[in-house]
């Protein structure tokens, strides 16, 4: 395939970004969307220019952190899956791809396609632990869960909080991921007991941080790589006010 790249390139978050345009020939369909990225950077440092920066890690579909605006849509226009597992046969020959950074601002530009993210990170640490006695494993009837809490609160801890509900958002909202970390513990017996300090402070870092409020839009569910589902920011909804 021959395809048009136009590339968001910006030297750090003070610098002023631009697009620049990149030809590709010979891509083939089998390849892996940031296969793609690599192939265009080999070209890229052959010819004595910069490599384009983009975050990876495990190219599995687990960490998240190959995020990137694709066509309008955060990890591309296939649903529920990452950027690292985007197969290029989604797209055709002779097509243009636009791809640029997530666009938020508790997600500074680091370089060209890479945020910092660590404000995920800060609202997960900001909930904290919970108090379970440690040693060995406990007996796994000795506390009884209901087996839908059990599989929404691992459906909940599936989020592997790549921003793409951020990025989505047109208020850069990060209520589905709050509420998938909140409803992973608020759901189970073990959770219970921070219960009421977990979602205050988690919810009080976020807005610290600077995301915006729920759009009710439901763009967060609908580019989720893991498909999280927003009856979790209604639960978020009804911890936090439970919590006053």
């Amino acid at each position: 395939m021959k395809l048009t790249l136009k590339i968001w390139r910006q030297k750090n978050a003070k610098s002023k970004g631009k697009f620049v345009i990149y030809k590709m020939e010979n891509v083939s369909p089998e390849m892996s969307f940031l296969e793609m990225l690599d192939a265009l950077n080999k070209k890229l440092v052959e010819t004595g220019d910069e490599p384009v920066a983009f975050e990876h890690d495990c190219r599995e579909g687990i960490c998240g952190s190959c995020g990137m605006y694709i066509n309008g849509h955060p990890h591309g226009p296939v649903p529920a899956v990452t950027t690292c597992l985007l197969s290029m046969r989604y797209f055709s020959d002779g097509d243009t791809i636009t791809i640029e950074p997530w666009r938020a601002l508790p997600f500074p530009v680091i370089k060209d396609l890479i945020v910092d993210r660590s404000a995920m990170d800060k609202i997960q640490i900001a909930g904290g632990f919970i108090s379970v006695n440690t040693g060995a494993a406990p007996e796994a009837n000795s506390i009884l869960v209901q087996k839908k809490n059990a599989e929404d609160a691992f459906d909940s801890a599936i989020c592997i909080g790549c921003g793409a509900c951020v990025a989505a958002c047109k208020n850069a909202s990060a209520m589905l991921f709050v509420s998938a970390k909140i409803s992973q513990y608020a759901l189970l017996p073990q959770g219970r007991v921070e219960a009421k300090d977990r979602v205050r402070a988690m919810v009080e870092k976020m807005d610290e941080l600077g995301f915006g409020n729920c759009s009710n839009t439901g763009a967060c569910e609908a580019e989720c790589p893991k498909q999280i589902k927003l009856t979790n920011i209604a639960r978020l909804k009804r911890e936090y006010y439970k919590a006053y």
